[in-house]
């Protein structure tokens, strides 16, 4: 083929790309998350497949079925939990306007220094509530417009998450043709160390997305049992937004606020067990957890991920909670490996290297 005519082949076919990326946009988002969920549970898909004698779309029907159950049922729970929740705020704020605040707390004046002053604020609080009601009311409008439009992007949010468990069962369904094609790919690009780079990069990723979601679910379970213990309100409610707080590593600002709560309810044994629980056992499990399966079969660096998580986070947003993390892990191992495979002649590899003596 001439020249020319395989540079208009190459630009057509440019074209033709950015054109199917640019069709595929509104769905980035979709796609990105049942990536994530089809390549976390992928070794599930494998023994499920197994199982059923090889019958690949029985397999992934079923496991995107299972999916569906544990997504769809803890969002329903959630929504209903929430709504009675907004609705007692709602009578609670009702119950404030018009009769005013409860008495303070007994053991806010026993607070050493502070005390006196707390209980003489709360009575201020009490005498001129009418007049403070008065004075944000203009402001309520504007927080409702503020939530209608969370609303709306949570709706949003929802029909996305939908669409992501629709296409995981494609994805589970059509893996190994999607990871042959991507290997072909990649020979065409880089020659005869396509698989190896492959293998590579599923492995990293799989680990990292295994760590944080596994240690995220981990606690927010474990807030979940420590808030049906202390006898908080809401617990399923907490335990989920632990999760969420957990994806981003900042548990306690879910059971740091169920504490100071037990405190203001007066029970104090209680909010020492919560602290002590938060502290140990909520927080505690990431230093375990997250390192042992992120390093589980490779030398990944911990540090290397958190700084993936929080600059994905600021890059990418949400979807930066995994791909940041992805991104530099993959980097990390690549360089690792070409720098053992590049070692200076007449070194060994960096693994060969003996310290001095």
């Amino acid at each position: 083929m001439p020249n020319n005519d395989r540079l208009l082949v190459q630009i057509l076919l440019l074209g033709l790309l950015g054109a199917s990326l640019w069709v595929l946009a509104p769905f980035w988002s979709a796609l990105f998350w049942a990536a994530v969920l089809s390549f976390a549970s992928w070794p599930v898909m494998r023994w499920l497949t197994r199982l059923l004698k090889g019958r690949q779309s029985a397999a992934a029907g079923l496991l995107t079925g299972v999916w569906i159950v544990l997504v769809a049922v803890p969002l329903v729970m959630l929504g209903v939990n929430l709504a009675d929740h907004i609705r007692d705020a709602t009578a609670m704020i009702k119950g404030f306007q018009v009769e005013g605040l409860p008495p303070p707390p007994t053991w806010l004046a026993s607070i050493p220094l502070v005390g006196n002053r707390l209980v003489g604020l709360w009575e201020t609080l009490d005498q001129q509530g009418s007049a403070l009601f008065a004075t944000v009311q203009p402001y309520l409008g504007q927080v409702g417009n503020f939530l209608l439009v969370r609303s709306a992007k949570i709706g949003g949010g929802i029909l996305e998450l939908a669409l992501s468990l629709i296409l995981v069962f494609f994805f589970y369904r059509d893996g190994p043709r999607l990871a042959a094609f991507v290997e072909s790919l990649l020979e065409r690009l880089i020659g005869e160390r396509a698989e190896h780079y492959l293998e590579l990069v599923a492995g990293t990723v799989q680990r990292v997305v295994n760590g944080v979601l596994g240690t995220a679910v981990a606690q927010g379970i474990l807030a979940y049992i420590g808030f049906m213990i202390a006898g908080i309100p809401g617990a399923l409610l907490l335990g989920v937004l632990t999760f969420a707080c957990s994806l981003i590593m900042v548990p306690p600002l879910i059971w740091g606020p169920a504490v100071g709560w037990l405190v203001w309810q007066g029970e104090i044994g209680m909010a020492i067990f919560m602290g002590i629980w938060g502290f140990f056992i909520i927080s505690g499990v990431d230093n375990i957890l997250k390192p042992y399966l992120i390093s589980r079969g490779g030398n990944l660096p911990l540090v290397v991920v958190l700084l993936g998580v929080f600059g994905g986070i600021l890059a990418f947003g949400f979807m930066g909670l995994f791909l940041g993390p992805t991104l530099l892990a993959v980097a990390y191992s690549l360089l690792c490996d070409w720098v053992e495979r590049k070692a200076p002649a007449g070194l060994p590899a960096p693994e060969e290297r003996t310290p001095p003596q």
